[in-house]
């Protein structure tokens, strides 16, 4: 059922007419619904930067489900104070995510694949780990160019630049 719901055409509209039925099955995902990121990087709450992340994505269940739980620790694990620092939320949404994952019977290598976007999805890809683990390293770059564009589009400038040296050292080791 998850994966017939990530990988519909119309992502979002597919998540929005499954709504009860993917909260039946991740109820976790509750919590990022209505939460205001309260950051000025971010114009949208963190549901909806989830589907808008979504929404720029390919039709790849692994990258799609990386996706929806990438963020599912920021209501969890949040500094109050005029702008919201969500230090260690990668970490945070990986543990929750791999326990998410436990429920389902995806093969193991899937699992920890889908949990290493969700840790890494937030940290800088360096060219040795591109040469090191090219695939891995090519769907962590694109969740984070969809994440990248589903944040402020007026705090983009410094994560569109990284994003650019990032395709041309995946373009050079290819």
């Amino acid at each position: 059922m998850l994966e017939e719901i990530l990988t519909n055409k119309n992502v979002i509209e597919s998540i929005n007419n499954n709504l009860d039925e993917l909260l039946i099955l991740i109820p976790e995902l509750k919590f990022m619904i209505g939460f205001d990121h309260k950051h000025p990087h971010h114009h949208l709450d963190v549901w909806n930067h989830t589907l808008y992340a979504l929404s720029l994505s390919e039709n790849n269940f692994e990258i799609r489900l990386a996706l929806l739980l990438h963020d599912i620790g920021k209501p969890f694990c949040y500094k109050e104070g005029d702008v919201r620092h969500y230090n260690g939320h990668a970490l945070k949404s990986y543990e929750m995510s791999k326990k998410i994952l436990d429920r389902f019977n995806y093969p193991d290598k899937f699992k920890e694949e889908v949990c290493y976007l969700i840790k890494k999805h937030d940290t800088p890809i360096a060219q040795e780990e591109i040469i090191d683990n090219y695939d891995l390293c090519v769907k962590r770059y694109k969740i984070q160019v969809c994440d990248t564009f589903a944040h402020n589009p007026e705090k983009l400038e410094k994560r569109v630049k990284y994003l650019k040296k990032v395709k041309n050292i995946i373009k050079t080791n290819h």
